[in-house]
């Protein structure tokens, strides 16, 4: 075989390999393993972890693998809280800290890092690591444990900040910060460590502005017990597993419990909002709406200034009487492009006192942008548009609630009412013969009425409106309604009778839907309270002890140290069926507050957040 030949072959054959290899090797190439699910770990420290007689305002810590800090604000808790924030930053397998203000003397500090140190590349977390020095001889080593909930609902709240004080007057939580902290976490659970011996007051607080003592629009919770930490001895014991079923050793041993760990927080925020002129809006030229954030104690005074309206407007005030509408009823007022008034209304200062203010507001027609081909169109029109007829609505549904009144709402108030152009109607065989009904207005301002009458269940019935039936304050002229509907069987509806087996004649009961809602509310009878056409479903109970007879839950008041009104969970689910009536008789006591709401609940909560 001659030389060239041989070098053909070579060729041929390194060629075909190639092919071979790429052919057999199509797939993603190297995984690299198995996935990295192992947290850091800390390998030393400088100072080490617990030293005393701490100088320094440097702290190093390293770890087996390069690490970095997440959401450092809401994981990382420094105790006693700092004025001036440390500098805490992770540089490839070390964490920094750095403190910007001089450590007090003979105090134990602790970091508390919760879940912020994580690997560089899996972001496993680090879970709860803590660190903790003493600038003395000494390093205190109490405890006090517990969990915070919402007072209205009783679910967990996350990102509380827990404190003590060794004062016991409730006047420090608004003077000084907090002498230790803790922070809650995702199941309201909290723990404030490295205590020394003593007596102590316990606060939460929704600490908004980072200062660590309350100020008036914080949420808090208080606690009226002083508290005085300790700690016990007990046997534990350690099970070692050779399977799922299989049990390899018990190891028992003594460990340390501290005390308490029960301590339960109902978190609230007072009935004491900000009051303050938000802003105004004139959507329609005739009128205009005022908006302020919180409900009025009391109705702003207008005073015109380029114009007159006495007698000439009326007002519509939503049910928390923070939306205000004004409703001009002279042409000449709300033709004019711009409106100005001398508003004078109460508005509260930082130490949430109410001072009267005085603003003059300048509220212009809202202006549309019309384009070139309208601009044309209105050129060359010959004749103005037609009038608009006056527009409203019914909560009319094909098939109808028993228990609901016919409401009509409509666009602007009115000026006239003709009710022999209303005509309700119930069919009978073929024919709908004419019915009798209630007619009243819903609010004051003429914008909402209710067509009220007892139907019957699976009735039929008719509402027929003539046209010019409603006419509005701006002269607008309504059109014909004709509208059929039929009342939902009984055979659809759902009774819950609920009885307290110790009868609080201040109980309020609220059944929730499965979303926490309330969907009804009645005071508690001295047998049966009664719940009646309720659509099948699933459905909670709750109750509150109404205090002072308002019929609405209340927070608590600081002031006065006045605690939330008690709240309390029905720990079933209730399952209602159509056609069906449920009893339960009910002990609220029977399960402690902290194992009465249920769970699917709580999860709902905890997702919706």
């Amino acid at each position: 075989m001659h030389l060239k030949e041989i070098l053909k072959n070579i060729f041929c054959f390194v060629g075909c390999a190639g092919i071979v290899y790429a052919c057999a090797n199509k797939g993603p190439g190297p995984t690299g393993g198995p996935k990295d699910e192992t947290p850091p770990s800390v390998m030393r420290s400088i100072p080490e972890n617990g030293s005393l007689n701490f100088l320094s305002n440097q702290i190093q810590i390293y770890f087996d693998e390069n690490v970095s800090i997440e959401n450092m604000t809401e994981n990382i808790v420094i105790s006693p809280p700092q004025q001036k924030n440390p500098d805490i930053r992770a540089v490839a397998k070390r964490v920094f800290v750095k403190f910007n203000e001089d450590l007090k003397d003979s105090v134990t500090y602790s970091i508390s890092f919760g879940n912020a140190i994580v690997d560089l590349n899996e972001k496993n977390p680090l879970s709860d690591y803590v660190f903790a020095f003493s600038t003395g001889n000494e390093i205190d080593t109490l405890q006090i444990s517990g969990k915070i909930i919402n007072a209205e609902d009783l679910n967990p709240i996350s990102g509380i900040i827990i404190g003590i004080y060794e004062e016991n007057a409730d006047s420090v939580f608004q003077k000084k910060p907090f002498m230790r902290i803790a922070k809650s976490n995702e199941n309201g659970i909290f723990t404030i460590s490295n205590i020394k011996e003593g007596t102590y007051r316990i606060f939460g607080l929704g600490d908004t502005n980072r200062n660590y003592y309350h100020q008036p629009g914080e949420g808090l919770a208080m606690h009226d017990s002083l508290i005085r930490p300790s700690f016990t001895r007990i046997e534990v014991q350690d099970t070692l597993w050779v399977d799922s079923l299989t049990i390899d050793t018990i190891h028992t041993f003594m460990a340390t419990k501290f005390l308490p760990d029960d301590v339960l927080l109902r978190y609230f925020i007072e009935n004491k909002k900000r009051q303050y002129f938000v802003k105004y809006e004139r959507q329609k030229e005739f009128a205009f709406t005022l908006f302020f954030n919180t409900e009025l104690t009391a109705l702003p005074e207008l005073k015109p200034i380029n114009f007159d309206w006495e007698n000439k407007y009326l007002l519509q005030k939503n049910n928390t009487l923070d939306t205000l509408t004004y409703w001009l009823t002279d042409s000449l007022v709300w033709s004019m492009d711009t409106l100005k008034l001398e508003m004078t209304y109460l508005k509260t200062d930082s130490l949430f006192n109410l001072e009267s203010t005085t603003d003059t507001i300048k509220i212009g027609k809202r202006r549309v942008r019309e384009n070139t081909h309208s601009q044309k169109n209105q050129k060359n029109a010959t004749a103005p548009p037609p009038k608009e007829p006056l527009k409203f609505t019914t909560n009319i549904t094909s098939v109808f609630e028993i228990y609901n009144p016919v409401i009509l709402s409509f666009d602007a108030p009115l000026a006239d009412i003709d009710t022999s152009f209303i005509h309700l109607s119930q069919k009978a065989d073929t024919l709908f013969l004419p019915l009798k009904y209630a007619w009243e207005p819903v609010d004051s301002t003429k914008m909402k009425y209710s067509l009220a009458y007892e139907w019957e269940a699976e009735e039929s019935y008719k509402l027929e409106i003539d046209s010019a039936a409603f006419v509005s304050i701006y002269g607008l002229i309504s059109d014909k309604l004709n509208s059929t509907f039929k009342i939902r069987s009984l055979l659809e509806y759902s009774t819950l009778k609920v009885q307290l087996k110790e009868p609080n004649p201040k109980a309020v009961f609220q059944l929730l839907d499965a979303k926490d809602k309330v969907i009804s509310i009645k005071p508690a009878e001295e047998e049966w309270t009664i719940f009646e056409h309720i659509r099948p479903g699933d459905y909670y109970v709750r109750l509150f002890i109404d205090e002072n007879g308002n019929g609405k839950w209340d927070p608590g008041d600081f002031r006065l140290h006045k605690h939330p009104e008690d709240v309390f969970y029905y720990n079933k689910k209730l399952t209602l069926r159509a056609n069906w009536e449920f009893e339960e008789i009910w002990d609220v006591n029977e399960y402690p507050l902290l194992e009465q709401k249920p769970q699917e609940l709580i999860q709902n909560a905890a997702k919706k957040k």
